[in-house]
């Protein structure tokens, strides 16, 4: 095998890699983090503290029974509150939040319009619900707590801002449920305190859950494809995609030490965290009206009268920062999803935010990160080179052969052993550096999709927005230019004329799969063709000179 023929197995596999993409996507099963150690989800033994999901939503009755479910959009007056980073609206109508939008995220690049996460359109909704649940819970399918707040609109000024939602029953059982903000942070704590003035003691569960309505909002094409969908983890399962189909097939219930459940999209992610220092269930279960749930229920806490109790939980809904992630729930940053090959693209992403914050510019940040690359590369390069300058010395004589023994492939192929023998060259020695450029090419791939520090992220001159493909096809032009001229400078022979036209077409087709690349993408493969190129020229002038030498020598 020689390097062009590499470059076709590369192309071959790369197309063979995307279609396997859309295969997981469509309904396959879903890699895990680690597919060969994670085990199978597996039902625990139920746990007597947590009620069993049987309905659309976890709202239990006072006989522990889960009534039908709420399948219309959450109404009310509302609660508005911004932060430097986000701008919500809680519904006083079960203090679900309905609507978030993102203040530092463009919903398109150059538009006012913001990034909003959470919403409720006409036939189309994600929104965040909570509540307490169980024989005493004071949230049912139909019927709600109307919560009362001191005013209607909150602005943060310090470093937090708490929204107190209070809520009293009629027996004087006081419950207040509180949404804190913090300055800069997606994260929101939702907490709960209930004072039992009554002459009994109560038993409720928090719940939390996100409902989305389950239709594919995302881009999906064979290059570009992105999962939107539920997630979720448990004891058993570090990092677990359940798909809208999943939840309409089966539903999940899991109990589980701490965990946590998200929505996924593209860049970003809606999750509710839970007490981590407790069993909870996690549970999806989807409607009549086409809406999917993912959610979580805690234990059940026992109030005696005139005691109280403290719930608390976090929901986050923002970017997919690894940081921030990480730092709410173990797992939680397994969301950022670099598919299979995430022991290699966590390192290169680590890379890349490191040149970063040097530079200030992505698009320079994946310059340097190809010179690293092509550099501790090297030495396989010159060895590949190497071997295609003795494939070109050899040309004449192969040439001879397939003259000489026509059609007959078994001693052509003896003839080549023995000749490669001789000439002390390696066929297979320029196929090693390209291969292994193969699952760095993918690494690079998944951090590009998944990384929102990319998205809309600016280079220079037109382009704009590096997680997007270049608008007007100049990069991949250049790459196919640049692997057009790589192919001038190593005429390996190849013998096969159907072969030899299929290479001719290769930096085509190439440069066909790479209009729809992200710039990003095609910039690293440009700028290491390039680097080839410059490599391929020395290297191969070092070893005209030393052949130049050598033949004055013997001419001596």
């Amino acid at each position: 095998m020689d390097s062009q023929r590499t470059i076709l197995v590369i192309a071959l596999l790369v197309l063979s890699f995307f279609m396997f993409q859309q295969w997981q996507l469509k309904g396959g099963n879903t890699p895990g983090i680690d597919p060969t150690s994670a085990p199978q989800v597996t039902e625990p033994a139920p746990n007597a503290d947590v009620p069993e999901v049987t309905g659309d939503i976890p709202v239990a009755g006072n006989d522990g029974s889960v009534p039908a479910a709420e399948t219309t959009a959450v109404s009310g007056d509302t609660v508005i509150v911004e932060t430097d980073v986000l701008r919500v609206e809680i519904s006083l109508r079960g203090g679900d939040l309905i609507k978030a939008e993102l203040l530092q995220h463009a919903d398109r690049l150059g538009e006012e319009a913001r990034y909003t996460i959470l919403y409720q359109r006409p036939g189309n909704l994600h929104i965040a619900q909570s509540g307490l649940i169980g024989p005493d819970g004071v949230d049912s399918a139909d019927s709600r707590p109307v919560y009362s707040v001191p005013q209607r609109r909150y602005e943060i000024n310090g470093d937090t801002l708490r929204i107190p939602l209070t809520y009293t029953q009629a027996d004087g059982t006081e419950i207040t449920k509180t949404y804190v903000f913090t300055r800069g942070d997606y994260a929101v704590k939702v907490d709960y305190l209930v004072v039992n003035n009554s002459d009994r003691a109560k038993t409720m569960n928090m719940y939390g859950q996100l409902k989305q309505t389950m239709i594919d909002g995302g881009r999906d094409s064979m290059f570009m494809p992105t999962y939107r969908g539920a997630a979720y983890s448990s004891e058993s399962q570090r990092y677990k995609k359940y798909s809208f189909k999943n939840i309409q097939d089966r539903a999940l219930s899991i109990n589980t030490p701490a965990g946590w459940v998200a929505m996924l999209e593209h860049y970003f992610v809606t999750a509710w965290v839970p007490d981590q220092d407790v069993t909870n269930r996690i549970y999806t279960n989807s409607n009549a009206v086409g809406e999917g749930m993912v959610g979580f229920i805690g234990p059940a806490h026992t109030i005696a009268p005139g005691e109280t109790l403290e719930l608390r939980s976090a929901l986050y809904m923002g970017p997919k920062n690894q940081a921030r992630l990480k730092e709410l729930a173990e797992h939680l940053n397994l969301t950022v999803d670099y598919g299979f090959l995430w022991w290699l693209a966590q390192p290169i992403y680590w890379l890349l935010s490191l040149l970063q914050s040097f530079v200030i510019n992505w698009g320079l940040a994946i310059i340097l990160v190809t010179v690293i690359i092509k550099s501790l590369l090297y030495p396989l390069t010159k060895a590949q080179y190497v071997s295609m300058a003795k494939m070109r010395k050899i040309a004449p004589k192969m040439k001879e052969m397939k003259e000489k023994f026509g059609d007959d492939r078994q001693k052509m192929s003896a003839a080549m052993m023995k000749m490669y023998k001789e000439e002390k060259v390696n066929p297979l020695g320029g196929c090693l550096p390209m291969l292994l450029q193969l699952p760095i090419f993918l690494a690079l791939y998944w951090v590009l999709l998944e990384s929102p520090e990319i998205r809309h992220a600016d280079f220079m001159l037109w382009i704009n927005d590096l997680s997007s493909r270049d608008p007007y096809f100049v990069l991949p032009l250049l790459m196919g230019a640049s692997m057009w001229l790589m192919q001038r400078l190593q005429p390996t022979p190849v013998t096969d004329p159907m072969q030899a036209k299929i290479l001719q077409f290769m930096p085509i087709i190439f440069t066909v799969f790479f209009l729809f690349f992200p710039a990003g993408l095609v910039l690293y493969w440009l700028v290491s063709n390039l680097i080839s190129i410059t490599q391929m020229t020395w290297i191969y002038r070092q070893i005209d000179k030393q052949d130049s030498n050598k033949s004055k020598v013997k001419a001596r």
